[in-house]
């Protein structure tokens, strides 16, 4: 089962992909439901199941990918997490605690979408993530029942402007939260449609070069501590999403750094989760540029 969000010139929907995987069965007037991160936070998923073999009310090719959830209360994001990443850093210091800082939902956009490069930095970059939907609330999770709490998986491309996670010490939030510089989908793989998590095999490809290629097996704090670890501070809801870390070999780690660039496409994959496609387009086509803020 593959649930997406997608619009149409009537409006925007959900719905989940239909059986020859060429079209969609739209869920929001089958179910009474607004939608997919309505549908998560009533704990729904299942009902949506009855639906896969009904003819499709649209085709793939005729609509436009969403944001996998509009609206999602809490996106965190784990840094430094992958085999090999403390390396890339000057700080080789090995915390006893994951790196965590948060992202808002306007920072993404969906799956065959553009990635904005702003006019005022150059230093778009690439991070493709497994992103962890979190289907039932609790708080001080053990790490042994985590994966009680996760409805499903999708594929992240937790993008980047470089320069602007310099501007000040002790923070990346500036860098991290411009709008529709990265994005998720294509889609939400349910959770119980997917086996160990550590042999999940995460790939990006840059206009068709292999960038980044690892599995989860290498992470510092897996999946299941990272549930463990943010459930501590705060109660997890549904709908809430963690990306949980991107492998070495992002843009930047190369000498010199290799930003994206208009018309570069990125590809996010895992077998299991499928394609997170993205093309760069500036977004300013002419050039024109706003006054950017000067330092104090």
């Amino acid at each position: 089962m593959r649930l997406l969000s997608y619009s149409t010139p009537a409006g925007s929907s959900f719905g989940i992909l239909s059986a020859d995987g060429t079209g969609i069965v739209d869920l929001s007037e089958r179910l009474g439901v607004a939608d997919l991160g309505s549908l998560i936070a009533s704990e729904g998923l299942g009902a949506a199941a009855a639906f896969t073999d009904e003819a499709a009310d649209h085709q793939l090719a005729d609509v436009t990918y969403e944001r996998l959830l509009p609206n999602p209360a809490k996106i965190f994001c784990i840094g430094v997490n992958y085999g090999g990443r403390a390396a890339e850093y000057t700080d080789t210091s090995d915390a006893a605690y994951p790196s965590v800082f948060l992202r808002l939902p306007e920072s993404f956009t969906g799956h065959d979408r553009d990635l904005i490069r702003p006019p005022e930095s150059d230093q778009l970059d690439y991070e493709g993530e497994i992103v962890v939907v979190i289907g039932k609330a609790g708080r001080r999770i053990p790490m042994a029942s985590a994966r009680d709490h996760i409805v499903g998986l999708t594929l992240g491309n937790e993008g980047t402007i470089r320069d602007w996670v310099r501007h000040a010490k002790f923070n990346v939030t500036q860098g991290k939260n411009w709008e529709s510089t990265g994005a998720i989908g294509p889609w939400l793989v349910p959770i119980d449609e997917i086996g160990d998590l550590e042999q999940l095999q995460l790939r990006t490809h840059v206009n068709g070069e292999l960038r980044q290629d690892d599995t989860p097996a290498t992470m510092k704090y897996p999946i299941e501590y990272q549930i463990h670890y943010l459930s501590t501070f705060v109660t997890l809801q549904p709908g809430d999403l963690i990306f949980s870390g991107t492998p070495t070999g992002a843009g930047a780690r190369f000498d010199p750094p290799i930003w994206l660039r208009p018309g570069d496409v990125v590809e996010v994959s895992v077998p299991e989760l499928g394609v997170l496609r993205n093309t760069v387009a500036d977004e300013f086509p002419d050039g024109s540029s706003p006054t950017a803020p000067e330092p104090f």
